[in-house]
């Protein structure tokens, strides 16, 4: 099991957009770990000279080398996975999740967000982060207690969708904006492309359920993943339809859709697939489950693509 270490530079990410095509920059065996160096900061987002605020290594190479792509994220990658092939299935490992700066951003902008009509005006608010303590405090007066994640986790788009902006996550992942997916978590990405070719960006040092202003506490963070391939039954039956997730204390589902009510049925109908996988039970016993024991929790609304995911706690049910 080999130990692997991925910078952000301008030869290994990617800004905005996602491509079933793009070559690996990394290959790896199952069961290995890569330390992941992701960066945050676009050039409408970086806090003025002087400010006291640190710029993460290598950002600026990349702001100048790489042109901004369709959707707003850098994300480091791909890593492909030997032997990985369509309708197997990547476990990812979030082993470890570092904190990469001494501060953040949150914005909202018009256009955007849950209320856009509320606020047809652009407001940006750089964030002090205190990287030993692990909290931020908001320029208007609280402090908040750090739980970063990434954003974006994605295995390779299918070759048939072309190109993608960062921003809509799909059924490949990225754009999940799931703040239950932090350190001791587990993401479980279906494959669609040779390699599975993993990406990762968007570090959020926080977040609510909902991201309901478009913007977390947008940071850059380095991940620790160990990648683990489970092998399927081919691309014309896959192991696994969309992400799923597992926390320390919880099993997840997810639904993803443009239209709510359809993403929180795809999240019902995929806990009912999980449950009857691990228990043999019968698809209404497991419905009758969702219902009485499993939470369904509002992801995110204002990807364009909104997300619903399913929290069934361990030990509750088998």
């Amino acid at each position: 099991m080999a130990i692997h270490t991925l910078d952000a530079t301008p030869l290994t990410i990617r800004r905005g957009v996602l491509d079933g095509s793009f070559p690996p920059v990394l290959t790896i065996r199952s069961g290995d770990t890569v330390t992941i160096q992701t960066v945050s900061g676009n050039e409408h987002a970086l806090p003025p000279a002087g400010s006291g605020f640190d710029m993460p290594a290598g950002l600026t190479d990349i702001l100048a080398a790489v042109p901004p792509g369709t959707g707003p994220h850098i994300v480091t990658g791909p890593v492909a996975i030997e032997g990985a092939e369509p309708g197997d299935m990547l476990e990812v490992r979030i082993d470890r999740i570092e904190l990469g700066m001494n501060w953040g951003y949150c914005l909202f902008r018009p256009l955007a967000g849950t209320v856009p009509d509320a606020f047809p005006y652009r407001e940006l608010s750089y964030i002090p982060i205190d990287m030993e303590k692990r909290t931020c405090t908001l320029p208007w007066g609280p402090e908040l207690p750090l739980a970063p994640f990434f954003g974006v986790m994605a295995s390779g788009p299918k070759p048939s969708y072309g190109p993608l902006s960062t921003k809509e996550p799909r059924d490949f992942g990225g754009n999940l904006d799931n703040k239950e997916l932090t350190a001791g978590s587990t993401l479980f990405l279906p494959v669609w492309v040779p390699g599975a070719n993993f990406i990762v960006g968007d570090g959020h040092g926080v977040q609510g359920d909902g991201e309901v202003c478009v913007t977390a506490l947008e940071t850059s963070l380095t991940g620790t993943f160990t990648f683990v391939l489970h092998k399927g039954g081919g691309a014309e039956n896959p192991k696994l339809r969309f992400p799923r997730a597992e926390t320390p204390t919880h099993y997840l589902s997810m639904g993803i859709d443009e239209d709510l009510d359809v993403a929180m049925r795809e999240a019902v109908l995929e806990m009912i697939a999980f449950i009857c996988e691990r228990t043999g039970w019968s698809r209404g016993d497991a419905y009758k489950s969702c219902s009485l024991a499993v939470d369904f929790h509002v992801t995110q609304t204002v990807n364009g693509e909104k997300g619903v995911h399913g929290m069934l706690r361990k030990g509750l049910l088998f």
